[in-house]
């Protein structure tokens, strides 16, 4: 009968061991991106559905359209920052200038929010400027300085 046990060995002595882990370099481009990605996604799907979760879709109508699609647009940021990091991370300061305008959009765009929409844009909004800070600072990572 064939041993069909699998036994964890060391991948070292893996014929292409080398190719594989420059394959590897290259997908990821020198970035850690699976750190940023995650939560700049789920960020963007919370901010898609706070309206609804918060119960404010009567109070501030404006509102639940402009967190709808705020939302969809940092969900798809963060699809984009998965696929393609190399081309995508050039727009990390674009998740700041979003985070930005989510903090001051219930006084632009809202009708008299109460506190409970201020505080839920102010947090969401910070987490986007310090998660496109993160983005950038990965993306200044992998640059060769001149």
């Amino acid at each position: 009968m064939a041993d069909v046990s699998h036994t964890r060995g060391d991948i070292t002595s893996h014929p292409d061991v080398t190719e594989m882990r420059d394959r590897y370099a290259r997908m990821l481009g020198g970035r850690d991106v699976a750190l940023v990605d995650g939560p700049v996604f789920l960020l963007g799907l919370y901010c898609a559905t706070s309206p609804w979760i918060l119960h404010y879709t009567t109070s501030q109508p404006a509102l639940v359209t402009h967190n709808l699609i705020m939302g969809i647009a940092i969900g798809v940021l963060a699809l984009g920052f998965t696929t393609t990091p190399t081309r995508m991370y050039g727009l990390s300061w674009a998740m700041c200038a979003m985070g930005t305008w989510l903090i001051i959009s219930p006084w632009i765009v809202g009708e008299s929010p109460d506190a409970g929409v201020v505080v839920n844009n102010i947090i969401i909004g910070a987490l986007a400027v310090v998660l496109g800070f993160v983005c950038a600072a990965a993306s200044m990572k992998g640059k060769p300085q001149a």
